[in-house]
């Protein structure tokens, strides 16, 4: 488990997590307050990997979460009965 406010992923942890992100890239993003705060555009990261890891490397709080790694594959673990039937 990666405690992601301590110790944050680095922008190779990113791109690494994205190539093998089995969801929409865009998914990784979290749309919430923060996100509307910043006044961002939710369409800047359908499909755009480089965007997705640049808004992530400057405000990691965005992160969606949690993020399932296995191997070389990810998904986002929601819904939570997603992380069971990925790890199997």
């Amino acid at each position: 488990m990666v405690l992601y406010i301590k110790e944050p992923p680095t922008e190779a942890d990113l791109k690494k997590l994205v190539k093998g992100l089995e969801d929409p890239v865009e998914d990784l993003v979290r749309k919430d307050s923060k996100f509307k705060k910043l006044e961002l555009n939710p369409e800047d990261y359908v499909g755009n990997p480089d965007a997705v890891v640049d808004i992530l490397v400057k405000h990691k709080q965005l992160l969606q979460r949690p993020v399932v790694v296995k191997g070389n594959k990810a998904i986002i673990g929601r819904p939570k009965e997603r992380i069971a039937e990925f790890l199997g």
